[in-house]
């Protein structure tokens, strides 16, 4: 079963993370910061991930370390699920438009972390969510992961549509790049042998 739990308590937040890579995008989430739940929704959602997380954080300062912490567990709970990554698809991609906006994600799960990140906004906030806080969220995330990651807005105009085909792509690409590939058996896929160095 490819299911983690990730517990992380710093002076600044306790965040406790649970995901079940074959699960179906059930998920129950709560940071205490509205607009990073519902992009974390989405991520359960559409990469059928099933996804818990409870987090409390000194968001009476900013929004920053719930959204990096969770971002860093996250990784984690993943890297864990995963074990060696075999029988696994490894990359994938996906191009998702939402209204005016379209994305494009490619990954590898190759244990070696990596993010290329080119997504402008706007405004500097959605809500109140500092827009700059995306890519701390992406980067923890995929540093914590061993994902090599490459987002790219391509156009949009939308600060809300930017960020949830963001959020979607990842997941969508997610989804793919860690499904059984069948005519891998349970075969790493490299030729090195092993992922991850």
């Amino acid at each position: 079963m490819r299911q983690a739990t990730i517990s992380r308590e710093t002076k600044e937040t306790e965040i406790e993370v649970s995901v079940n890579l074959d699960g179906t995008g059930k998920y129950d989430i709560k940071t205490g910061v509205g607009f990073f739940d519902h992009m974390l929704e989405q991520l359960s959602r559409h990469s059928l991930v099933d996804i818990t997380i409870r987090a409390n954080g000194d968001t009476h300062i900013d929004d920053h370390h719930t959204t990096e912490d969770v971002g860093i567990a996250l990784g984690q709970a993943f890297k864990k699920a995963l074990g060696d990554m075999s029988g696994i698809n490894r990359y994938a991609d996906t191009h998702l438009a939402m209204d005016e906006a379209l994305t494009r994600c490619a990954l590898d799960v190759s244990g070696r972390p990596f993010l290329v990140y080119d997504v402008n906004f706007p405004r500097d906030k959605v809500g109140n969510f500092d827009c700059e806080l995306f890519e701390e969220f992406f980067r923890a995330f995929t540093m914590n992961a061993g994902f090599t990651l490459h987002l790219t807005n391509i156009y949009g105009s939308n600060c809300h549509h930017i960020a949830e085909t963001c959020f979607k792509a990842v997941a969508r690409t997610i989804r793919h790049a860690i499904e059984a590939d069948p005519r891998q058996g349970g075969r790493i896929p490299t030729t090195k042998g092993q992922l991850g160095g």
